[in-house]
């Protein structure tokens, strides 16, 4: 029922800025709650970020608090992830993923996921 698909992934210098989007598409998106999840070499996927359907409510893992900021934009049905003073252990690739009205929390049931962007992150 639905589809994303990220972008803005990209090799950054430590310190550096990057925006991640998540562009999604089908039927009833302002119902759903987004997360953002990410994948190291040789790791299992965490949750790093989450947002709940009417955007009043954002989450985040202790590690990434602070440098990281999720928003939403309804009328354009995409999904962003703001990261802030990147260090080498953000070298990821980074999931977006969605659940129908879903809390945006680590604990969601996100049962809708994209393909992923690579974030590496040089020191």
């Amino acid at each position: 029922q639905v589809q994303l698909v990220e972008s803005g992934g990209g090799l950054v210098q430590a310190g550096g800025s990057l925006r991640l989007s998540c562009a999604a598409s089908g039927h009833g998106l302002s119902t759903y709650a987004f997360g953002w999840f990410r994948q190291a070499p040789g790791k299992e996927r965490e949750f790093v970020a989450g947002i709940n359907w009417s955007g009043s409510s954002t989450y985040y893992t202790d590690s990434v608090k602070g440098r990281f900021t999720i928003s939403r934009d309804n009328a354009k049905n995409t999904i962003y992830l703001r990261i802030d003073s990147l260090k080498a252990e953000d070298t990821a690739v980074y999931y977006c993923a969605a659940e129908s009205f879903g809390t945006g929390d680590r604990d969601s049931n996100y049962n809708y996921w994209g393909q992923g962007t690579q974030v590496t992150v040089s020191s």
